[in-house]
């Protein structure tokens, strides 16, 4: 029997969670250095995955399959395929960063309405969450993945509720309230899609006899599994409005502003560059290739409310006076790019979507760790409050900068080339949609260069005055992020090669083709 690989990767921050949150109380550094080297670890067995895959070989690889609930039809059955593999590899690379950058918000706050803040806890919780993603991008048993999408809510409600951004313009008690609130809506309108999607799972089990994604297909192709076209269709629902409060989309996007905005930087990177991707992940794996003709169907729609994503997000963005709710704004915009992408229903524009997801992770995170420095060096997150930085302490606004740049898709910066692709996959099927996406470029350049202007230029404010610059710790985070950001604008190919043989798979299953060129005939 071979070495159960993907289980490996996915156990071992689940491990070190259980480990970090053993540690006796007073040993919170140990807790720490346990955490850091477990992620480590994870990142290690990402890369050995990474580098067994073979993009030219069968569609779910390194595949391991286990009787689990036998008399339910339920297994333990997993397989990484060209995006579940990048999407691992994202998680692996951001979550050692994202302890780094976190070292220090979980450390006890000695006032006299906050309660102990319990380091282990809060580490031994991220761990937990990069256990449950990485095992949901490799799933391939519908109600295994149904499993991990619900269960992946309860560490990241306490990470919101329990360890809020410490930059908080009110008092101790409206601060704990505000967290509370976000962490619920959080909750609610994630648990909300969850029970819809129960109710599709088992009306599949129902249709299908089966929860693996391999006996489906298989049955799809020998002509033994016939869905009608309501029941197909409402099913394709049922599964789509859970990825969608999760990805998120318009209109169920309003969670997430509350959620980043009251989480930690750390914490706000989790959401939306790794447990977001889970639903833009889904809608390409689930209902792609279990619907076709539903996700055919509503295509028009979903694009539609992607477009909306694009824009309102974006123009939220221009307006906002909190720095890291005009970064989830901008998020909202992003996804609504990822999830046109995804149904355009073009090779160019699904992989262009599933880069971007990889993509998107690593210039959030970038961006957004690096304000979560100055936010912490100034204890306020508005923009007001801010002006003249890069005076005082240019690496930083350097950083700020480039992670900015590369949210704005500056060509040479990773973005830039799965926005393209996007765009050019979407023009090609609908141009009208492509017209209007590109708004979004512009929106995108005006906040994040009216963002840079007011915190970081004109005259040096007295309040920033003494603020330090980055530290070898901050360093340590923001320099690799950015070395990606740069590696993968020029480099894409390392991606593309591992990603494009899955989104083949996909256009095979909705029995799409890429729509070919109008070329008037020389005279």
């Amino acid at each position: 029997m071979s070495f159960p690989l993907l289980t490996a990767t996915a156990a071992l921050p689940a491990i070190g969670a259980i480990a970090t949150a053993a540690v006796p109380a007073a040993r919170r550094t140990a807790a720490k250095w346990l955490a850091l080297l477990f992620s480590l670890g994870t990142l290690v067995l990402a890369a050995v995955v990474f580098l067994r895959f073979e993009p030219g070989g069968d569609r779910y690889q390194l595949t391991e399959s286990r009787a689990w609930i036998a008399d339910f039809g339920v297994r333990y059955e997993l397989g990484v395929d060209g995006i579940g593999v990048a999407l691992l590899g994202l998680t692996a690379l951001l979550i050692p960063f994202v302890i780094v950058a976190g070292w220090h918000d979980a450390d006890p706050l000695e006032t006299k309405s906050t309660r102990w803040r319990p380091t282990q806890g809060f580490f031994a919780l991220i761990l937990m969450v990069e256990a449950m993603v990485i095992l949901s991008f490799v799933a391939t048993d519908v109600f295994l993945f149904y499993i991990l999408f619900e269960a992946m809510l309860i560490p990241m409600y306490f990470l919101i509720g329990g360890f809020g951004d410490r930059a908080h313009t009110g008092t101790d008690e409206s601060a704990a309230t505000q967290r509370s609130y976000a962490a619920v809506k959080f909750l609610l309108y994630n648990l909300a899609g969850g029970l819809i999607m129960l109710a599709a799972v088992i009306g599949l089990y129902v249709v299908a006899g089966s929860f693996s994604l391999s006996e489906i297909a298989e049955a799809r192709a020998n002509g033994s599994l016939e869905m009608a076209t309501s029941t197909e269709r409402w099913l394709f629902l049922g599964f789509f409005f859970a990825f969608a409060v999760k990805a998120p989309l318009w209109p169920l996007h309003t969670w997430l502003p509350n959620a980043m905005g009251e989480a930690t930087a750390p914490v706000a990177v989790l959401i939306t560059a790794i447990v977001d991707k889970v639903g833009t992940f889904a809608m390409l794996r689930f209902c792609l290739g279990l619907f076709p003709e539903a996700s055919k169907w509503a295509t028009p729609v979903v694009i539609t409310l992607a477009l909306i994503s694009i824009v309102y997000g974006a123009l939220l963005a221009v307006g906002q006076r909190d720095i890291k709710r005009l970064i989830a704004y901008a998020s909202i915009s992003h996804f609504g790019f990822i999830i046109l992408g995804i149904f355009a229903m073009t090779s160019q524009g699904q992989s262009g979507a599933t880069l971007y997801m990889v993509n998107h992770g690593i210039s959030t995170a970038a961006l957004l760790l690096v304000a979560g420095f100055l936010i912490t060096r100034r204890g306020s997150r508005l923009i007001a409050d801010y002006g003249g930085v890069q005076k005082v302490a240019p690496v930083l606004a350097g950083t700020f900068l480039i992670g900015g740049l590369a949210t704005l898709s500056l060509p040479g910066l990773a973005p830039f080339v799965s926005e393209f692709l996007v765009l050019v996959g979407t023009f090609s099927a609908y141009p009208v949609a492509g017209i209007i996406a590109t708004s979004g470029i512009v929106l995108a350049a005006l906040y994040v260069l009216v963002l840079y202007q007011r915190t970081m230029t004109g005259p040096v404010q007295e309040s920033v005055r003494s603020m330090p610059d980055l530290r070898a710790r901050e360093l340590a985070v923001a320099v690799p992020l950015i070395a990606v950001l740069i590696f993968l604008g020029v480099f894409p190919k390392p991606l593309t090669e591992v990603v494009n043989p899955a989104v083949e798979h996909t256009m095979s299953d909705v029995q799409k083709k890429d729509p070919q060129p109008e070329v008037e005939a020389a005279k």
